[in-house]
């Protein structure tokens, strides 16, 4: 902040009528633990208060407000053990929410103005102890055990606040432009009364801005380029990295704000490929795009909306040969996808939700949490997979998106029961990617006729195998008869015997239906060999379990050997 700004700024606190919890005034200096407990003290009392900042000024008399001077520089004082007393300080604060110390000459007299921003979602501490303003008194938080639990409760909007070094140019003129040709598509019918609205009355009624103050939301969506600093330590950047089969990096590219026009410039630079019919020309009689272009913009608008810019990370669209995954920091506040999806309702919580009331204004979210839901719907019209949502880091959302046909029997499928409902076409994509299903799923789909297979390891139904031509991939999933791998085991033993338990697994593994796995497949060949050694009395094993030798049961030429 330069003079003016700060000259400002202290004029309206100076105006306070009289000093509050979260700001205070200082005569004279105070020692380093003073200090720093006091700053926890106004980052804990702001957020009770509802602001974004608590103050500490020091050279002006906290009961007259008069300007007096400090001889006080926090460029050269030094904090305990001899650190440079603003590092040290710093180390101090956890979470560290960020502070700024400004020296400066204000009514022709040297005044320091520390700001520090306002406590979200949990108390700071300073080494270790947190500390809140009670009335004009600095105490123990640990003493209000009613204030610390709200400080807990409290989430800041930190879209909402505003940028006091901000004015309407570090607005993109044709950002603006944009915003005010959505808000109409939004709201035709207010069309005459917004050809009729100012800049910043446009920009108060689109909820970009608070009484003319510029907030986060808007240099996210509408700021130049050079913009982002003012929302420092947040980070307003879209990277697009582009990978090739080796999950090698080929190109990149960043986009910061404004977010309005650089979502579609993100767009562009992913390749849509063509989906060409298959062979047998019996899936897609017609090309189609690999990606929906609502269901990425989507996918990427939810990024922005529901990104932790806390964490200070940046969104991520990462594309491969066949797939797109999308990343934002910040936890999935519903919880789950799939209680989005079965409740059909906006969600109740928003990280962002002064952010998010913009978006919807200017016709970037259709509704606060009906998206994704719509997403899905979309991939269904297209028989193309669900989209993969990844929400096993606390701190990261992940959201995959498939280019390409796993399973050609769910897609026919899809062509042929338009009367299948969401739930149960999730179902049966959580079947075509090997997902095990819940015990009830599998019996409502088997209900259906619509898997085959021993649970867990479920496939689409042979039917739709039939259909689609792709009866070889249906025989390799549900397996041959086991009376065909019985007679292959004696077989072998015949020709070759006795043998070892190694050499009928390397006869039977390849054979096995794909959708096993090697532990399952050696487990059902050990069954195999428990039939026909036990209750059928054709093979017996000469050997121990771990050392077998496998030979005919009859085989007089062969004896029982031990090793």
């Amino acid at each position: 902040m330069d003079t003016q700004e700060l000259t400002a700024l202290l004029d309206r606190l100076r105006a306070e009528p009289q000093e509050t919890e979260w700001l205070e005034f200082k005569a004279g200096r105070h020692d380093p633990q003073a200090l720093g407990e006091y700053l926890s003290a106004l980052a804990n009392s702001a957020c009770l208060s509802g602001k974004t900042k608590g103050y500490l000024a020091f050279g002006i008399q906290d009961e007259t407000h008069n300007v007096i001077g400090t001889a006080f520089n926090p460029d050269i004082e030094k904090g305990k053990g001899n650190q440079d007393l603003l590092l040290w300080l710093s180390l101090g604060l956890r979470p560290n929410v960020g502070f700024e110390a400004y020296p400066f000459i204000y009514r022709g007299r040297p005044i320091v103005l520390f700001n520090i921003n306002a406590a979200f979602d949990r108390p700071v501490e300073f080494y270790g102890v947190a500390y809140v303003r009670v009335g004009s008194s600095k105490t123990l938080l640990s003493r209000h055990p009613d204030k610390e639990r709200r400080i807990w409760q409290r989430r800041m909007d930190w879209s909402a606040q505003i940028c006091e070094r901000a004015s309407l140019d570090d607005l993109n003129p044709d950002a603006l432009s944009k915003a005010r040709h959505e808000y109409v598509t939004k709201y035709p019918g207010k069309e005459a009364d917004i050809a009729a609205w100012d800049d910043l009355t446009f920009l108060n009624k689109a909820r970009l801005t608070i009484q003319g103050g510029i907030t986060s939301t808007a240099i996210l969506l509408l700021g130049r380029p050079e913009s982002s600093a003012l929302i420092t330590p947040a980070v307003a950047r879209i990277s697009w990295i582009l990978k090739d089969d080796r999950n090698q990096e080929r190109d990149y590219e960043h986009f910061g704000p404004p977010f309005l026009l650089n979502v579609d410039r993100v767009l562009k630079k992913i390749r849509n490929l063509t989906f060409r019919a298959l062979p047998s020309g019996t899936l897609f009689p017609v090309e189609i795009a690999q990606y929906d272009p609502w269901v990425i913009r989507e996918a990427l608008h939810n990024c922005v909306a529901h990104q932790d810019y806390s964490l200070h990370g940046r969104i991520n669209v990462v594309e491969t040969l066949d797939s797109l995954l999308l990343t934002n920091a910040g936890s999935f506040l519903p919880g789950d996808v799939e209680r989005v999806i079965r409740q059909d309702a906006p969600l109740e919580i928003y990280r962002n939700p002064f952010l998010a009331e913009a978006m919807v204004n200017l016709n970037m979210i259709d509704t606060q949490g009906g998206g994704i839901k719509r997403m899905f719907l979309t991939q269904v019209k297209r028989f193309f997979p669900m989209p993969d949502y990844d929400l096993a880091d606390p701190e990261r959302v992940a959201v995959r998106l498939l280019g390409s046909i796993l399973d050609e029997r769910y897609s026919q499928l899809l062509m042929e029961r338009s009367d299948l409902g969401l739930w149960t076409v999730i179902l049966l994509d959580k079947v075509q990617k090997r997902i095990r299903i819940r015990k009830d799923e599998h019996k409502k789909l088997k209900a259906m006729k619509l898997v085959e297979g021993r649970y867990p390891n479920l496939f689409v139904a042979g039917r739709i195998a039939a259909v689609t031509g792709n009866k070889a991939r249906h025989i390799r999933d549900r397996g041959l008869d086991k009376r065909y791998y019985q007679d292959m085991i004696l077989e072998l033993i015949q020709e070759h015997g006795p043998v070892s338990r190694k050499d009928i697994d390397n006869l039977l593994m390849d054979k096995l239906p794909e959708i096993l796995t090697e532990k399952q497949k050696k487990d059902r060949i050990h069954n195999l060999l428990a039939e026909l050694s036990g209750g059928l009395r054709k093979v017996k094993n000469l050997g121990t379990r771990r050392y077998s030798k496998w030979a005919l049961f009859n085989d007089k030429k062969t004896k029982e050997q031990r090793p």
